[in-house]
């Protein structure tokens, strides 16, 4: 049996969160052909699925996360492979180099043959159950909101300058969510005084947002880049720190519990 490209716990409400990036499983045969560099997964958005797993259950929120690494396919990508970022440094859709521009693959990276292999293998899967779970929330509520949960280090040269803004909300330049949505998020982060926060700053949303966010068909999609310095040491091995977590965890449940009540008096 093939490994599952995807977990999806169940819930009722008309709120989804999704994971694309959390995935740690690189099937051996890419895995063979990896630097030792590539081998850390050092740009995985660790630990998010944690984040938000223990107040999205409460809730009844159901979470959508991948398994497998983003080096193998980039869920938040194009699956056509066309340019997301018009002007900025853009990483493929299956990458070949970190964010450091380190070397993915000894050798050759993916030709396109194999790229179309992994897109049906991964990508279109993935997307299917987002497109399946946010139709079916539609049409027993009459909205649904997607919460894209990312996180990425506080300080990474090759996407920005300087630190990053710890809470980076985006609604693709308020294309892909209603404007009260956004600014009620955004008040739980100023009103929690803790982190720093910008609305459509440097990260406005990947291919996921854009795509599924269709508030005109009652699809409402936001994403948050959080910074890991938030939550976790940003040096291998990566570990979790709980001590930090405790601080963020709060608001996230926050920021859950704000959506979802959007949701209701929808």
């Amino acid at each position: 049996m093939s490994d599952p490209v995807f977990h999806l716990t169940r819930g009722d409400q008309p709120v989804l969160v999704s994971c694309p990036h959390v995935g740690t499983h690189v099937p051996d045969h890419i895995a063979a052909r990896f630097t030792p560099e590539a081998k850390i997964l050092a740009d995985t958005d660790w630990y998010v699925d944690w984040l938000y797993g223990d107040a999205a259950g409460a809730l009844g929120i159901p979470m959508l996360t991948a398994t497998h690494s983003r080096y193998v396919i980039d869920l938040n990508r194009r699956p056509d492979g066309a340019t997301l970022y018009s002007g900025a440094d853009n990483t493929e859709l299956c990458p070949t180099t970190t964010f450091e521009r380190e070397a993915i693959y000894v050798g050759d990276g993916p030709d396109e043959a194999e790229i179309a292999e992994r897109v049906d293998a991964y990508s279109k899967p993935y997307h299917n159950k987002l497109r399946e779970t946010l139709d079916d929330m539609v049409a027993r509520h009459g909205v649904a909101v997607l919460i894209e949960g990312h996180s990425i280090q506080s300080h990474v040269p090759r996407f920005f300058d300087g630190k990053l803004p710890d809470l980076n909300l985006g609604t693709a330049n308020g294309e892909s969510a209603d404007a009260d949505l956004a600014a009620q998020v955004m008040s739980v982060f100023k009103d929690d005084g803790n982190y720093t926060s910008v609305l459509n700053g440097r990260f406005t949303g990947g291919y996921i947002t854009r795509h599924f966010g269709e508030p005109d068909n009652g699809i409402h999609a936001l994403q948050l880049e959080m910074a890991q310095c938030c939550y976790m040491d940003e040096e291998s091995p990566f570990p979790f720190r709980a001590d930090l977590a405790g601080g963020v965890q709060p608001v996230i449940a926050k920021m859950l519990e704000t959506a979802l009540a959007w949701a209701r008096a929808r």
